[in-house]
């Protein structure tokens, strides 16, 4: 799950992290709610007060307009094309799935409901036949009723990768693994229904018929990928500009990169729908081209909250926590943010030049430049962040990053470079989005540390609105020399294979779209990711979990800068609020109020 947070305008995070850690810690002692944090000045519930649990769910009223701020449009709002996490989050608005997560707090919230199902999969013994019956009165925004064959439909547009690009693919892997149907655009059958894997009897049943048993499918089938697609209504490249919902809300207008505007579907039936409250009667976003005047504009009351969720930016943070901290969230997000090194790029098809790098980093530094020890997070010392099984925290830490060399190690560098013939070092480039002020920072706190080794890199930031078909184009990154990108992931879902398949799997490798910007082809890798998905026993995917991030790890193909945290605005204005699993710490926007 890709997360983004861009801002217009280049801010340095590294000179705000002191304050906003020191504020944060004053902040982290405060009561919720009392007149020091600002809680009872404004209405606000208090500091942490939405964190993995519900705040003020009783103030919750039907109506009113939710006003969502953000700097970062989504990739798309096609649900096939979409794979920034906040997209998919917003998505439940307009589209429904098989199954979808619990609407409820923390860890709960990424247990798998029913939704458009009647209940969770009738699965075989064998772990290989999956079978679901679809709700009554399920229907689209012009009323007519949504098909088994609507799901399939949906999901059959994810082999369309020449047309669809940019979204998660876990389901073209595991249903046809061959690679054998091409798609429902080169569909040769009448009805371009003609992938096999998946059956419809009838209207109301889907049957898929899984080649290999896969322990995570279900999950696959509660992303926004999964949602129903009505052919008549697929517009192709251009659907994302108004998807035809399924859900309580519909496109009434959209203007990318400046506004979105959601009116209720009157088609939407409550009785249809155990997941979704629809509590307001209209949903807007309004998008800023610079983070510190959206900040203000939210501390201002304007509007209600930011769907980026990837926190505020240094200067919103600092003058939140002194005056408003009642309406701060300090949730630990699933992200690991982190530099990766293509290996089409010289030297880095080299692991030692790659690790070079990784012990030549100035850890501590990369730590205060992501916001610090609380805006932003833990020395990352390895790739699995804390809520997927298997991760080990920083109990693993395989180049001593947050201790030994936790400000680099010059000497243990000089060794690697001339393990892979640089002893004088190397030039490469970093790439880094140029609309994302924290990811500046990181870059410019990199170069500094590297230069002491010998490596001199240019920092080039591209347009981070184009992030799919720059740093996601294995020929584009050769050509740009982008030796070492700088990038964060969150899982698509909570296991090794939702987080790590699409950034380690060989199979993964994409012409565009591509987030296996390492070009891992380690058949070792490959090889426990067969083993995890086949193993139905849950603590030995616990065991393939660890032991597919050590590989990564060990391969060097990875420098981890932090296990992320965010400082999230929460306006006084809402009820019904709470951070969930599901989006790995974000709001979970599907049943956001306003208070009565």
């Amino acid at each position: 799950m890709i997360t983004q947070r861009t801002t217009g305008r280049r801010k340095q995070a590294a000179a705000a992290a002191a304050v906003v850690a020191a504020l944060l810690s004053t902040a982290a002692c405060g009561g919720g709610g009392n007149d020091d944090d600002g809680g009872s000045k404004n209405g606000a519930a208090g500091f942490n007060a939405a964190n993995n649990k519900v705040a003020q769910a009783s103030l919750a009223k039907k109506g009113g307009t939710l006003k969502f701020a953000g700097v970062q449009d989504a990739d798309s709002w096609d649900t096939t094309r979409g794979y920034y996490g906040f997209a998919w989050n917003f998505m439940r608005y307009y589209s429904r799935t098989l199954v979808t997560g619990n609407a409820e707090p923390g860890a709960k919230g990424a247990e798998l409901s029913p939704d458009l199902a009647t209940s969770t999969a009738k699965i075989s013994d064998d772990g290989k036949t999956y079978t679901y019956t679809l709700r009554d009165g399920v229907t689209w925004e012009d009323g007519k009723p949504i098909t088994s064959k609507d799901v399939k439909y949906g999901i059959e547009r994810q082999w369309a990768q020449d047309v669809l690009s940019g979204g998660p693919v876990y389901l073209k892997d595991v249903l046809d693994p061959k690679g054998e149907y091409k798609g429902p655009y080169k569909d040769k059958s009448a009805d371009k229904l003609g992938l096999k894997a998946i059956e419809t009897p009838d209207d109301k049943t889907i049957v898929f018929k899984l080649p290999q048993a896969n322990s995570d499918f279900e999950d696959m089938l509660a992303l926004a990928s999964s949602s129903p697609v009505r052919q008549d209504k697929d517009t192709k490249s251009k659907y994302g500009l108004k998807p035809f919902s399924s859900g309580p809300y519909k496109f009434e207008s959209y203007t990318p990169n400046k506004s979105l505007t959601l009116v209720r579907n009157p088609e939407w039936k409550a009785s249809s729908d155990k997941i979704r409250k629809a509590y307001p009667d209209k949903i807007t976003l309004t998008l800023f081209t610079n983070a510190n005047d959206m900040d203000q504009r939210l501390i201002n009351g304007d509007y209600d909250l930011d769907i980026n969720q990837t926190g505020m930016s240094p200067q919103g943070r600092t003058t939140a926590l002194k005056q408003h901290k009642g309406n701060l969230d300090n949730p630990v997000s699933g992200y690991v943010r982190y530099a990766v090194f293509p290996q089409s790029v010289k030297p880095f098809d080299n692991e030692h030049c790659r690790k070079a790098v990784i012990y030549g980093a100035d850890h501590e530094s990369l730590q205060t430049a992501r916001g610090g020890p609380v805006a932003g997070g833990d020395i990352g010392t390895n790739m699995l962040p804390p809520s997927v099984p298997g991760a080990e925290g920083q109990k693993y830490d395989p180049y001593e990053s947050a201790t030994t060399n936790k400000k680099g190690n010059v000497a243990k560098a000089k060794e690697e470079l001339k393990a892979c013939g640089q002893p004088n070092g190397f030039k490469t480039t970093i790439a880094v989005r140029n609309n994302k002020p924290v990811e500046v920072a990181t870059a410019e706190s990199l170069q500094a540390s590297l230069k002491k080794v010998g490596i001199t890199a240019e920092i080039d930031q591209y347009d981070g609105a184009q992030t799919s078909g720059i740093i996601g184009s294995p020929a584009n990154v050769k050509k740009k020399n982008y030796g070492i990108i700088i990038m964060g992931w969150g899982p698509d879902f909570p296991t090794v294979q939702g987080f790590g398949l699409p950034l380690w799997s060989g199979k993964y490798i994409l012409e565009s779209g591509n987030n296996n910007f390492a070009l891992i082809k380690d058949k070792t890798i490959d090889g426990l990711f067969d083993d995890y998905v086949k193993e139905l026993d849950e603590a030995k995917k616990v065991e393939l979990s660890t032991e597919i991030n050590h590989k990564v790890m060990e391969g060097g193909y990875y420098l981890p800068f932090v296990f992320e945290k965010f400082v999230n605005w929460r306006g006084s204005n809402l009820a019904n609020v709470y951070t969930t699993d599901n989006y790995s710490g974000q709001y979970d926007f599907v049943n956001l109020a306003l208070k009565k």
